[in-house]
């Protein structure tokens, strides 16, 4: 084992944008690592009803930081391979057909977190399962649909890597429809369920809810740049950034709503047995 086989390459070797794409990749590793020890060590400190949304922020983090850590492990080997070539042509061509490997663990990743997101929104209002069993499982079977035929559309590559556009095309529509669906069944929880929730639950179910309607569209439009020209190091940064404020971030907005309200019932206690409020 040489230094080389071990070691990053430096932008000297393989380009900024490269070693750029690596930072984001690992930062977004460390990211989801650090909000499992966060989820799990703030459990207590939120409202009894909101714990289970700790544990689903808690889970989700795992899922993504194991799959960015093989992200991360492969793409370092790519960029092992890319300091041995010296042609930009082949340079891009290695960059292009990497990203199709190494991208199919977003989708595993996706196929598991997702749907762990939708459940913690649908946490924000208190929502029993046995409440809405139905609605329930249609968002997480169309958010899993969406998943698993955004990843086919994936795969609809030439034995030597390159896109097969109509196919690419066709199962996207497919997957939009997922999309949809899960969007819609999610509108009419909040629609049944808001009058029980307090304003910061609502704030909280909203937020996740319009996260899920404006920033999830960000995914749909790598997958459709990527039948263009652009160097796809971009979106795989664009992904790692999104994937960090979906998960981490959304896990933080939970957090600050079950605090929120379990610190509003500590002050109520205080009042009602005597003593004055901070």
């Amino acid at each position: 084992m040489t230094f080389a086989d071990t070691f990053v390459p430096t932008a000297g070797e393989v380009g900024m944008l490269s070693m750029l794409t690596y930072f984001f990749m690992t930062f977004a590793a460390y990211c989801f690592l650090g909000n499992v020890i966060f989820s799990f060590l703030t459990n207590q400190s939120v409202a009894p009803e909101h714990r289970i949304s700790r544990a689903y922020g808690g889970v989700i983090s795992i899922v993504a930081g194991v799959s960015y850590l093989l992200i991360t492990r492969f793409y370092h080997g790519m960029l092992q391979d890319l300091t041995h070539l010296t042609s930009p042509e082949a340079r891009a061509a290695l960059i292009r057909h990497s990203y199709q490997a190494i991208g199919q663990y977003r989708y595993m990743d996706w196929a598991v977190t997702t749907p762990l997101l939708l459940l913690k929104a649908s946490s924000m209002l208190r929502i029993q399962f046995k409440e809405a069993a139905t609605a329930i499982l249609v968002m997480l079977l169309a958010d899993l649909f969406m998943v698993v035929t955004g990843y086919i559309g994936e795969q609809q590559l030439t034995a030597d890597g390159e896109i097969i556009n109509s196919g690419k095309l066709l199962w996207g529509a497919v997957s939009t429809v997922g999309y949809v669906v899960a969007v819609v069944a999610l509108y009419g929880l909040y629609k049944k369920f808001a009058a029980r929730a307090t304003d910061t639950e609502r704030w909280g179910f909203k937020f996740i809810g319009i996260t899920t309607v404006t920033t999830w569209g960000v995914y749909p439009l790598g997958y459709m740049l990527t039948m263009t020209n652009i160097d796809l190091n971009y979106i795989h940064i664009s992904f790692s950034i999104f994937d960090v404020f979906n998960k981490v971030g959304i896990s933080v907005v939970a957090y600050l709503v079950g605090k929120r309200l379990l610190d509003e019932r500590l002050n109520e206690k205080k009042v009602l047995d005597g003593y004055a409020t901070a």
